[in-house]
């Protein structure tokens, strides 16, 4: 039976989650398969791979044939990795404790690369968030000014309503005034 490690569709529409599974060659793509070796999430930066590592390399040395999205998820999780060195210590090259180390200082390199580009995003997670509040900052600043300019403007315009209204109050007492002298001077005359 001719087997291949495929990727099986799951979650919802527009957010696609992975299950890495073993099929047989003539199974469909989400149909019934052999074996359930971890999930991929590519939604999540970088891309979160839960696996089974030691039933992932049981199938690559077994001769399952990954697809080429499988390849390559193998690959980065270092399973084609071992197969190598495996085949280097059944040759002789090195023993298993060297193989061991080999693998451990590339994982730990791929760790170190992995957190780099989380802190990275983190990093620019906070740039942009002190940018979107330096600019909030200077919109309710001018906000704040055009507030406080139609403020003065009001005031000033009521300033101006109460110099006029003194002004014709006192053209009006005026006026109501020089009559009254008029009329007390006249009778004086008489």
């Amino acid at each position: 039976m001719a087997t291949k490690i495929r990727l099986q569709r799951g979650g919802r529409k527009g957010y696609a989650v992975y299950r890495i599974v073993v099929a047989d060659v003539r199974a469909p793509r989400d149909g019934k398969f052999t074996e359930k070796l971890g999930t991929y999430n590519p939604n999540t930066n970088p891309a979160t791979v839960d696996l089974n590592f030691d039933r992932a390399l049981y199938w690559v040395e077994t001769g399952a044939q990954p697809t080429d999205t499988a390849r390559t998820i193998l690959k980065n999780e270092g399973v084609y990795l071992m197969k190598h060195l495996r085949g280097g210590v059944k040759k002789g090259a090195f023993d298993e404790a060297a193989a061991q180390a080999k693998f451990d200082a590339w994982k730990q390199a791929k760790e170190k690369g992995f957190d780099a580009v989380r802190e990275g995003e983190a990093k620019a997670k906070k740039e942009a968030a002190a940018k979107e509040l330096e600019a909030e900052k200077k919109l309710n600043e001018a906000i704040a000014k055009k507030v406080a300019d139609k403020k003065a403007a009001a005031a000033a315009e009521a300033k101006a309503e109460e110099a006029a209204a003194e002004a014709t109050e006192a053209a009006a007492e005026e006026t109501a005034e020089a009559p009254a002298e008029e009329a007390t001077e006249a009778p004086a005359e008489a």
